[in-house]
């Protein structure tokens, strides 16, 4: 009898997969309206950050009559405080449903008063975040961030239109379009990694790596940023689909503790995580060369970003010299799994490096 995990030389897994509608192209967002009618909804509150209230605006507008209002005062981290503000809004007015357009800030107040209230949510994204893919929420109280994950947060529908993302600084498009590879790469050595997710992913870094120096030339072009958003929405999956390790833990409590920009401090941070990890997984290893096409990933994970523009020191991202001892007493306390065993001196070699944004080194265990 052939065990279970000895078919075809493949080991045993477990692939658990998400509910969700997502509608993807260009000029999606004319189906909003319907997407609000089939869901039911007659008082849908749009969340934005202050600076995308127009976008926020424009959203109200496709839905009509049954929108009641912009809350536009969601910021990075999720604060809680924040969620309590938006909260009282959803209150007074009876909101029954939500539709926030923006990036991971939104996405995540939207997340927030969905595990408060359980209401829909309708999610058009506008960067390379992913979040809105996964049932996972990241809230910052007092300087900490508490992640979890739960069926509530997971949004009904997700809107992508590409047309949305045209105007998306190339900056910010770098960052956030490495944010998503951040999201790939840990999913490839997850303790939860299964075949489905590890084709996703190569897919995800592989397109993504190609169409960033393709919007740095033209911010414009509008294959390139379907590209782009196709590898988002393909990490976002993976994201949501199993655990993260080393590259997160630090991402996370650098964001909480020094309140660093997402998706830039998860830019700096990932070759040298990769670096880190990369001696104890081969077969990820082979999975993001063949992706690309390079040698050397967490090197190519470094001169990417670099070419493009992008800050890569942890100090030019705000986080003080005094601050790698707490993040190491941070990542140790309560570590993610990981593939390779953490240990002070390792974590301090590392989280210099990337204070510095000096190339990452690899070692071997």
């Amino acid at each position: 009898m052939i065990a279970v995990g000895e078919v075809f030389g493949m080991r045993s897994f477990m692939y658990n997969m998400n509910a969700g509608r997502v509608l993807f192209g260009a000029g999606t967002l004319a189906s909003l309206k319907s997407e609000v009618e089939r869901l039911g909804l007659n008082r849908v509150l749009v969340l934005a950050t202050p600076q995308q209230e127009k976008e926020a605006l424009e959203l109200t507008r496709h839905i009509g009559a049954r929108a009641s209002g912009v809350f536009a005062g969601a910021q990075m981290h999720t604060p809680v405080e924040v969620t309590t503000a938006a909260m009282s809004v959803v209150k007074e007015r009876g909101i029954d449903g939500l539709a926030a357009v923006g990036g991971g800030s939104t996405t995540g107040l939207a997340k927030a008063i969905a595990l408060r209230t359980d209401l829909p949510q309708i999610v058009v994204p506008t960067t390379y975040a992913g979040s809105e893919m996964t049932p996972i929420l990241g809230e910052t109280e007092d300087g900490k961030k508490v992640t979890r994950s739960d069926p509530k947060v997971l949004p009904e529908v997700v809107i992508y239109d590409v047309n949305l993302t045209l105007t998306l600084p190339v900056a910010m498009s770098v960052t956030s379009g490495m944010n998503a590879v951040a999201h790939a790469v840990e999913a490839l050595y997850a303790r939860e990694a299964n075949p489905v997710i590890s084709l996703m992913a190569e897919e995800a870094i592989g397109v993504m790596a190609r169409a960033l120096p393709r919007i740095f030339e033209k911010a414009d072009d509008i294959d390139a940023r379907a590209d782009a958003l196709y590898a988002a929405w393909l990490a976002g999956i993976c994201l949501g689909s199993v655990g993260m390790a080393l590259h997160h833990k630090l991402c996370h409590t650098l964001g909480g503790m020094f309140n660093l920009p997402h998706a830039e401090t998860h830019t700096a941070i990932l070759p040298h995580a990769l670096a880190f990890n990369s001696p104890a997984i081969p077969e990820a290893m082979m999975r993001i060369r063949r992706a690309l096409e390079s040698d050397d990933p967490s090197d190519a994970l470094f001169v990417l970003p670099v070419s493009l523009g992008a800050e890569m020191s942890l100090s030019g991202l705000g986080m003080p010299a005094e601050g790698i001892e707490s993040v190491v007493a941070a990542a140790l306390s309560n570590p993610y799994w990981n593939p390779r065993p953490l240990d002070a001196a390792s974590l301090r070699a590392l989280l210099r490096n990337a204070r510095d944004g000096a190339k990452p080194v690899r070692a071997d265990i």
